[in-house]
């Protein structure tokens, strides 16, 4: 388990031999949902213990997280979930629809409509996100080289659609 000395350790001699400019962890789900998502190896509560570390260890680097939607959470789950990240000190978001990749995966639960990933991309800016994409074709590194310009003052990611 990540909580661990050693593996935090092993984080922090990762990061200090790194040139990094940007640290990514995607947390993948909201919280309820783990045991379902991911790898029971995995929690949201250890990706946040990296995500903080990972601030702590390095205030001089971008902090980017990921969530997927659609997998059964509500639109609250995820306004939560965003809170819980940028608490943790992640900087940069991206937020996206999950889609069935094959029979063998979950099944889609919800197709949200585009209007709530634009109210998801308003919230996360007025919680303090230097840079957010959201949106129902975003993936965890969409368009990274316009998200990170966005985090160091240049123009928000537009997304296809978008004015």
């Amino acid at each position: 388990m990540l909580r661990s000395r050693g593996n935090l350790d092993a984080l922090a001699a990762l990061l200090d031999d790194l040139p990094l400019r940007v640290f990514a962890h995607n947390v993948e789900c909201v919280p309820r949902l783990d045991s379902v998502v991911r790898d029971p190896r995995a929690s949201f509560e250890q990706s946040l213990t990296v995500l903080r570390e990972a601030r702590r260890l390095r205030p001089d680097i971008r902090i980017k997280s990921s969530i997927m939607v659609g997998l059964g959470e509500t639109d609250e789950e995820v306004t939560q979930a965003m809170r819980m990240l940028r608490e943790a000190g992640v900087s940069m978001i991206t937020l996206g629809q999950y889609l069935q990749p094959g029979d063998r995966h979950l099944p889609v639960d919800r197709f949200p409509e585009p209007a709530q990933f634009q109210r998801w991309d308003r919230d996360a800016r007025e919680m303090g996100f230097d840079a957010v994409a959201s949106g129902p074709l975003v993936r965890s590194s969409y368009r990274a080289g316009l998200l990170w310009e966005e985090s160091h003052g240049g123009q928000p990611v537009l997304l296809g659609g978008q004015a």
